[in-house]
């Protein structure tokens, strides 16, 4: 269904059950999937692709040039999944030629005025909170939780199973499975509440809570941290990925939990 006070490209390709609501701005080049529904005074300009079953609020822009200086008008995308809410004034820019696409994943929430930079890759099954601030290049891994005002430094990496609590300055990666608090940024404990809610077993958060006892509170460096977890904690799926994930890390992870900070979670 579409208006007729909607405005669409011609060259625009929807899918026949697509609800397109008044004065919503469609643009040239641009895909969007079955069941769709994009709200009124939406815009959806060149260069987006929207997957199946997506709800998208009044107000949201999406596939906006970046906010680069060095972008020079390169044919460039801004991608989402399928199944994925886009609340109210949400924008979402599309790449540049350093990734030339910004991506969110299948079966997230994007709650209202969250702004993604271009060049951001955001998994599938991530809930954004209200007016978190997403800069350019940043990768936000799947299942990952952000409360309300997080800002992100470009760059930046957070890990899947991840919980970021309101209106933290995120300036270094967040490794996986755990949840970061207090100011500075800090490690405050394995996200077990979230890892049982996906089905991980008593086992695997155990044997993630004895990575992170030796990478956080153990007071040794992360290069010797990481050769203690690796010889003398067993290989699994979870402990590789700490460590892999910490060895890979350009701007550095978050610290251990200070016993003198006095904000809480």
């Amino acid at each position: 269904m579409k208006q007729p006070f909607a405005y669409i490209h011609p060259d625009a390709k929807i899918a026949p059950n697509v609800v397109i609501e008044p004065f919503a701005t469609i643009d040239k080049n641009v895909v969007i999937g079955e069941g769709t529904r994009v709200g009124s005074s939406v815009t959806i300009l060149e260069g987006s692709r929207i997957g199946k079953n997506c709800n998208i609020f009044p107000g949201a822009v999406i596939g906006a040039i970046p906010q680069d200086m060095k972008f020079a008008g390169e044919d460039t995308t801004a991608e989402i999944g399928d199944n994925t809410t886009i609340r109210e004034c949400v924008t979402i820019n599309r790449g540049t030629i350093a990734k030339g696409k910004t991506v969110v994943g299948s079966n997230c929430l994007l709650m209202a005025y969250v702004h993604i930079a271009h060049d951001c890759h955001l998994g599938n099954h991530i809930i954004v909170g209200n007016s978190v601030q997403v800069a350019g290049e940043v990768i936000i891994d799947d299942w990952a939780i952000l409360a309300g005002m997080c800002a992100i430094h470009q760059f930046v990496h957070v890990g899947a199973h991840v919980m970021v609590s309101g209106g933290s300055m995120i300036l270094k990666d967040v490794p996986p499975y755990i949840k970061a608090a207090r100011e500075p940024l800090s490690y405050a404990g394995v996200n077990s509440i979230g890892l049982r809610r996906r089905n991980f077993t008593n086992e695997q958060i155990r044997d993630i809570q004895d990575c992170y006892r030796v990478l956080f509170q153990s007071k040794m460096n992360i290069s010797d941290a990481l050769l203690r977890i690796e010889a003398e904690l067993p290989s699994s799926k979870e402990r590789d990925e700490i460590i892999l994930f910490v060895k890979n890390s350009q701007r550095g992870v978050i610290k251990g939990y200070r016993p003198d900070s006095k904000s809480e979670f």
